[in-house]
């Protein structure tokens, strides 16, 4: 009986000693699997109890029961001295270092679009304009009829038109179809901006997209003329391009006004004082007033429309239109301001 203690305190006192250097959960679950297991050393010496003579066995089962349940309250021990460790070490770890120079927030910008179209429309709105917003997915009867586009007009080749429900749901090919929306819903007087996007069937290149966003104008009131129409451009031109600007204007083709023009800047800051087209414009065509309910004998107005991508690149010497759209932070983080 004393030897078999004997061994017992020494399978203890050597099971101990490897726990205390167990120092990763994975080498504890090893010891616990080699004194404690199925198969471990303190399992196989209860087994050997019926090796002993029947009046030994109580005690030296006692003995070793003993052992096993200090090994295991050691075990539990052991396991979370361990698992504190392994906390103290992850906030050692990710300790903040408070003499450390902090890191600067990211800091994001607005889109060269976004940009100027807040410019577009902030002029506009300084003059009294109203800024609304139309649907994309339109109506043939607002894009093509309601502005003087009947069907099998030849105007409608000037537009690559994306159909959604062929022929009469389409993606708006520009932001004019809400001047007979507006008009429809309003009486005059009337002074609105319609910035938004659209869509067109068209290849792209360094000047063409086929998405891209158009910013509309209409006044409608009684007695406007061309001279409000050319002072207003005229304006809005200094405003984006500075004191400088000269401007000019010469006739152009628009179904939805008459008589239509093309307006066009120039400017030492821009190549080199070249004359360079920046939107279309003209008086509302009186069929264009007739069919959204108000008389042309009374009221007239002009409109005008322009790309705020096409001023963005003058304004800031863009060569592609391609970039504004391709998602290039080397681009897109020039505008940070």
């Amino acid at each position: 009986m004393e030897e078999w203690r004997t061994n017992v305190e020494a399978l203890q006192a050597r099971a101990l000693d490897e726990l205390r250097a167990a120092s990763e959960p994975e080498a504890l679950e090893r010891w616990r699997v080699t004194y404690l297991g199925r198969r471990g050393a303190l399992t196989e010496a209860l087994r050997g109890l019926s090796a002993l003579p029947v009046e030994a066995r109580p005690a030296a089962g006692q003995a070793t029961n003993e052992a096993k349940r200090r090994l295991e309250a050691a075990a539990g021990r052991r396991e979370v001295e361990l698992r504190d460790q392994s906390l103290t070490r992850a906030i050692d770890d990710e300790r903040l270092d408070v003499s450390l120079p902090g890191r600067p927030p990211v800091r994001g910008g607005l889109h060269p679009t976004t940009i100027i179209l807040r410019e577009i429309t902030g002029f506009f709105q300084r003059l009294g304009y109203q800024v609304v917003e139309g649907p994309e997915v339109e109506l043939d009867h607002y894009n093509f009829e309601m502005l003087n586009i009947p069907a099998g007009h030849p105007a409608r080749d000037m537009f690559d038109t994306l159909y959604v429900a062929p022929p009469e749901v389409l993606m708006r090919t520009h932001t004019s179809p809400m001047q007979a929306r507006v008009m429809e819903s309003t009486r005059p007087p009337v002074r609105v901006v319609v910035p938004g996007r659209c869509y067109r069937y068209e290849a792209q290149d360094a000047t063409h997209e086929w998405m891209f966003y158009q910013v509309e104008g209409l006044a409608v009131d009684e007695g406007i003329t061309m001279a409000d129409l050319k002072g207003t451009l005229a304006a809005f031109a200094r405003h984006v391009f500075g004191s400088r600007v000269k401007t000019r204007f010469r006739c152009d083709y628009f179904p939805f006004v008459e008589p239509g023009v093309d307006f066009s800047i120039s400017t030492p800051d821009l190549r080199d004082g070249a004359w360079l087209e920046i939107l279309g414009a003209g008086m509302v065509h009186p069929r264009v007033l007739r069919m959204a309910g108000y008389e042309p004998d009374r009221y007239t107005g002009f409109a005008f429309g322009m790309g705020p991508e096409r001023i963005a690149m003058l304004k800031y010497g863009i060569s592609d239109i391609r970039l504004f759209y391709g998602n290039d932070l080397r681009f897109l983080e020039q505008f940070l301001s």
